[in-house]
């Protein structure tokens, strides 16, 4: 299988050099992703809607490389504030409560001040009923 590259659209992406998403055989790869609705280019201020617009944005690079959350087998969690991590968990298990993937949460800085989560994750296409 060839390797396919998505975009959400995003001008980083263009700007920096990178794709949202790489698929890869049975394998997704979706960048690090911030909180920014990618439509307007612009990022609430609060965790708690960036961690959830995160993951809007990582469902709809998923739905692009014909995956879907259900196959998220690593997610790795990137925060400037480690005080920001603990709000975080209602979202977290809101979006891969029933999937359970290996995480890790790292404290680092960010590309830009006012973004407060970055999430990577990777996934692994498995199939369907119904697939041939």
């Amino acid at each position: 299988m060839a390797r396919l590259r998505f975009s959400s659209g995003s001008r980083f992406e263009e700007e920096i050099g990178y794709s949202r998403a790489v698929i890869d055989g049975d394998w997704i790869f979706v960048s690090g992703t911030t909180g920014f609705d990618y439509a307007t280019m612009t990022i609430e201020p609060g965790v708690i809607e960036q961690c959830d617009q995160a993951f809007r944005n990582i469902e709809a690079a998923l739905r692009q490389a014909n995956g879907r959350m259900d196959d998220i087998v690593r997610a790795n969690f990137i925060l400037p504030d480690r005080a920001d991590w603990p709000p975080c968990w209602p979202v977290v298990k809101k979006w891969l409560g029933r999937v359970r993937p290996a995480s890790t949460m790292i404290v680092a800085g960010l590309q830009a001040p006012e973004m407060r989560i970055e999430i990577e994750v990777t996934a692994r296409l498995r199939r369907r009923e119904g697939d041939k």
